[in-house]
């Protein structure tokens, strides 16, 4: 995209936008639960979606959130994968108990790191312990 942004004609969409869904630097702990509010239903909107129009949404949000909870939440560096083998060992499971995010084998490849977590396995994840999708992103 080379071409020369018009910014007169993007305020106006942009503030539109922004006033329809609050989407923007997270400034409290009541806007951080709206953004997070508004991951979930976008990950539910993609139904696991890799290809959906609003992954790119969903990247900003994501984005937006981890920001945040950097900043305010500040917690020891942890990976997606760190955090399920934590809520693993926390609710006393093991791999053939995490059947909605795949095969014993799946569940495997994922905690040895050698496959990554999709959108869906994330969302069912994230359903499964009531924690934000953000957790395992």
């Amino acid at each position: 995209m080379n071409a020369p942004i018009d910014v007169k004609n993007l305020l106006p969409v942009w503030e539109q936008f922004r006033a329809a869904t609050d989407i923007a630097p997270i400034r409290d702990e009541a806007h951080y639960v709206r953004m997070s509010e508004i991951l979930e239903a976008l990950l539910d909107e993609t139904g696991g979606d890799e290809d959906h129009p609003a992954m790119g949404l969903i990247d900003i949000v994501g984005d937006l959130i981890e920001d945040y909870e950097a900043e305010h939440h500040a917690l020891p560096e942890t990976t997606g994968v760190q955090a399920l083998k934590f809520l693993m060992e926390q609710h006393d499971l093991k791999q053939s108990d995490l059947t909605e995010i795949g095969s014993q084998g799946v569940v495997s490849e994922i905690l040895a790191g050698k496959r990554e977590l999709n959108i869906r396995q994330v969302r069912a994840l994230s359903e499964r312990f009531a924690v934000s999708a953000a957790t395992f992103v």
